[in-house]
């Protein structure tokens, strides 16, 4: 019997990008569809413009397009954060399955391929799943805020993925249902999509690594406030539901 073809599509938030951004996205994303040769039949890409005020102009997207043909590009002009710009993304998708990521390609190839092996043997979701090595590169509060939550969802919440916030998921179209459930913009999105899909949809984690020369963002105290917000709503929705 012929298969039809497999297509995944890789969904990656862009905001106020670093001049330069659209060839090195461009060799990232090259890497890592050749490292998915008799994987899947077709992988494509979509970009998410969450409403940068630079370096995303239609010169921008056209020098993109130019280096990865078909490429797609979903825009708006106000900032709402990472989780809405992934929901856009996955929304505008008709791929088979899916992957989030950030636009710098933070894991190794390596890393997302083998996410892609496990989605396509245990289906629903493989997430990826920091180990100890991680917190080796990463700054000490954004190490300490990690590992917090991390402790906090396997001891309280007793959650069977404690690695929620790690940036690298792939899915399939039972994943994408649940996906666009979700409600939080920023970056607690992936615990809600985890919490949501507890139950429904196989989850299965991933152990992924870091790429060297990654540069981390810092983490402002007016994100986590909204996110300190974000995680009482979620406790509470777990809590009610038991």
């Amino acid at each position: 019997m012929h298969c039809p073809p497999v297509r995944l599509q890789v969904i990656v938030p862009c905001y106020n990008p670093q001049e330069g951004w659209e060839q090195v996205l461009a060799d990232k994303f090259a890497d890592f569809r050749a490292a998915l040769a008799g994987l899947v039949d077709e992988t494509g890409l979509i970009v998410v413009n969450d409403g940068s005020s630079r370096n995303l102009t239609a010169a921008n997207v056209a020098v993109l397009q130019g280096l990865v043909p078909g490429a797609q590009v979903v825009r708006y002009t106000e900032n709402r954060g990472k989780g809405y710009a992934l929901r856009q993304g996955v929304r505008a998708s008709d791929a088979d399955l899916l992957l989030v990521t950030d636009a710098d390609f933070p894991y190794t190839v390596g890393s997302m391929r083998q996410v892609v092996e496990v989605l396509h043997v245990q289906g629903g979701i493989a997430a990826g799943n920091r180990d100890t090595a991680y917190y080796t590169k990463v700054p000490p509060f954004r190490r300490r805020l990690s590992q917090t939550l991390r402790w906090f969802l396997r001891h309280v919440l007793r959650q069977p993925i404690d690695d929620s916030q790690c940036g690298l998921k792939a899915f399939d179209q039972a994943g994408k249902a649940v996906f666009l459930e979700t409600n939080i913009d920023r970056f607690l999105f992936d615990l809600e999509f985890l919490m949501l899909a507890n139950g429904r949809v196989k989850v299965t984690p991933v152990p992924v690594e870091l790429r060297s020369g990654v540069v981390f963002s810092t983490v402002g105290w007016n994100v986590l406030a909204t996110e300190g917000l974000n995680f009482l709503k979620l406790f509470l929705r777990q809590l009610f539901r038991k």
